[in-house]
């Protein structure tokens, strides 16, 4: 049996209304994720690339099984789903390099200290996967006098629950196990 009729895409609702996480079940990125939110950037992964292709494609997040999509406004799900559904499968079918050599990413500003190592820690193992459920990822910026800055990814970006999802969870969060973390704010 050819491996590639065994690809699996699924969509699944986000709390974001524009975006939608698109489920495959195979790994597309081993660690972290690729966020795109414009064809020229876009150009340096094949799938990112192809999926800005479809008109209606205003960003894609690509994480470890999934895909998230962000449409623009007053496009129809029901047309653009099967779309972008067909695309990934017969990318990933085609067995074709999708995304550019893995490189290291530096991450800004942590100096190395613990109160960092601690962020990204709780980052890491708590928060993130738990953002990654919902089509999103949360990528640390840096720390300052009490102040944690983060990028928001994918759904978390425009979505309309971000600030709840900031401010309620991980901030709440990070103060719990962190007391020198007064604040945490989106870069």
């Amino acid at each position: 049996m050819n491996e590639s009729m065994d690809i699996q895409v699924w969509a699944e609702g986000t709390p974001n209304p524009h975006t939608l996480k698109f489920n495959v079940n195979r790994t597309l990125l081993e660690s972290g994720s690729l966020n795109y939110t414009d064809k020229e950037r876009a150009k340096e992964s094949l799938l990112a690339s192809e999926l800005f292709g479809i008109e209606a494609v205003l960003g894609v997040l690509i994480g470890a099984q999934f895909v998230t999509v962000t449409r623009r406004p007053g496009t129809d799900w029901g047309a653009l789903v099967p779309q972008v559904a067909e695309k990934i499968k017969a990318l990933l079918a085609s067995e074709k390099e999708l995304f550019p050599k893995p490189q290291v990413f530096a991450q800004p500003s942590a100096s190395g200290g613990t109160i960092e190592q601690k962020i990204q820690d709780v980052l890491d193992n708590e928060i993130r996967p738990a953002v990654a459920m919902d089509g999103g990822d949360v990528i640390f910026h840096g720390y300052r006098d009490g102040v944690v800055t983060l990028y928001l990814q994918g759904s978390c970006s425009s979505c309309p629950s971000s600030i709840m999802t900031l401010k309620m969870g991980i901030e709440n969060r990070l103060k719990s196990l962190i007391p020198e973390i007064k604040e945490v704010v989106q870069v």
